[in-house]
Parts: structure tokens; C-alpha cells; sequence
């Protein structure tokens, strides 16, 4: 107790004579002023160490709530691609069906236009076979049916009109293999090389697409 109360003495000498005075007096009081210093000094580190504490936890907080703001806008960006990715795949699949829609509207009575193509043909065919010199009033009963063939063909003509279905008779145009078909190829004095001299067979056309190739005879080089 002896040695303590002269360190303390020693140390608070020079900035409290008094306090040194009476401490040779009382050690008792010596000890209590030591150790009421101490839990000062205590003190003031455990405020210190807390404010450090405080400064370093927002930072940390702050660091956190970083990196969800971080995770959540990359979510966001997947969601927001995806959902884009899904609206142009519907609207895709909206105007694919819409075409199929319009096509099956134009296009849902080729067969049945095929099959009437047939009935055209043989019309063309029985008006042909008839001989013009033969079509006369000495003939009525001839005339008659001729007339009523070619007003029939007429007609027939008009109604394939109607629903888009064209003639195709390329006498002298240009080949063209999506339009026509070639039976052969020949030489014809006066004919442009890869016309069409000569139809066989008429083709159709149906909203602008081939039904039915003509089939065509084409002019070659010589």
C-alpha cells in the first residue's frame, strides 16, 4: 500500500500539491481517487469505442442496402426483358394468326376453284369444237346450244372474276416459270427468243397466286 500511495503521489505531485499532501495523511482516500480515475478513463473509452461502433454500423447498413438496391434492379431488368420478350411473342403470334386468318378467307376455296376449273376447260373445249361455218340460221338447234355455251362460259368467267380468280394467256409475253409451264421449245421466225408462242392450256391465277400454270409452248434461239 506503501509503494502505491508513492507512485500516486509521485504522479500527481507536480499538478496537485494539496492532493499529494493530504495523500500521505489518508491512503485510503488515495486508493479512492485512483480508482475513480480509472472508471474515468474508462468511461471515456467505452464513449469512444461506442461512437466508433456507431460510425462504423451505418456504414456497414449503408454497404448492405447497397447491394440489395443492386439485386433488385437486376431483377427488375429481367422481369422488364422478359416482359418485353412476351409482348413481341404475342403480338407476333397475334399477326401470324391474323395472316392465316385473311389467307384461309382468300384462299379456303382453291380446291373447290380447281375442281371448277375442269368444268371451264370442257366449256372451252365444246365451244371451240363447234364449226363457225355451222352457226347459222339454217342450224337452230346447233345455234342455240352454241349460244347457250358461250353465254354459260361468259358467266362461269364472271363468277371466278368475282371471287379472284383470273385467266392467265400469256400469248407473247415473257416465260415465266411461277406463272407458266413449257411443253417445249422451238425456233419461230418473227418471235422474240423466251416469249410464249403458243398456250395449250390456260392457267389461273387466284388473289395473285398460281393456281393453275399455263401450259405454253416458249420460242428458242435458232
Amino acid at each position: 500500500m506503501a509503494a502505491v500511495a508513492r507512485c500516486v503521489r509521485g504522479a500527481l505531485r507536480p499538478r496537485y500539491p494539496l492532493l499529494s499532501f493530504s495523500l500521505r495523511t489518508s491512503p485510503r482516500l488515495l486508493c479512492v481517487a485512483t480508482q475513480q480515475k480509472n472508471t474515468g478513463q474508462n468511461l471515456e473509452e467505452d464513449q469512444s469505442q461506442s461512437q466508433n461502433e456507431q460510425k462504423i454500423e451505418p456504414s456497414s447498413a449503408e454497404k448492405m442496402l447497397t447491394e440489395e438496391k443492386a439485386k433488385l434492379e437486376e431483377q427488375l431488368k429481367e422481369v422488364t426483358d422478359k416482359y418485353k420478350r412476351a409482348l413481341a411473342d404475342a403480338e407476333n403470334v397475334r399477326q401470324r394468326s391474323q395472316k392465316l386468318v385473311e389467307e384461309a378467307k382468300l384462299y379456303g376455296i382453291q380446291s373447290f376453284c380447281k375442281d371448277l376449273l375442269e368444268v371451264a376447260d370442257i366449256l372451252e373445249k365444246a365451244t371451240e369444237s363447234v364449226p363457225k361455218e355451222e352457226i347459222k340460221d339454217e342450224n337452230p338447234h346447233l345455234k342455240s346450244l352454241y349460244e347457250g355455251l358461250v353465254m354459260t362460259e361468259v358467266q362461269i368467267q364472271k363468277v371466278f372474276k368475282k371471287h379472284g380468280l383470273l385467266r392467265l394467256n400469256p400469248v407473247g409475253a415473257k416465260f415465266d416459270p411461277y406463272e407458266h409451264e413449257a411443253l417445249f421449245h422451238a425456233p419461230v421466225e418473227g418471235k422474240e427468243p423466251g416469249t410464249i408462242a403458243l398456250v395449250s392450256k390456260i392457267g389461273y391465277k387466284l388473289h395473285g397466286r398460281t393456281l393453275r400454270p399455263a401450259l405454253v409452248g416458249v420460242v428458242k434461239d435458232t
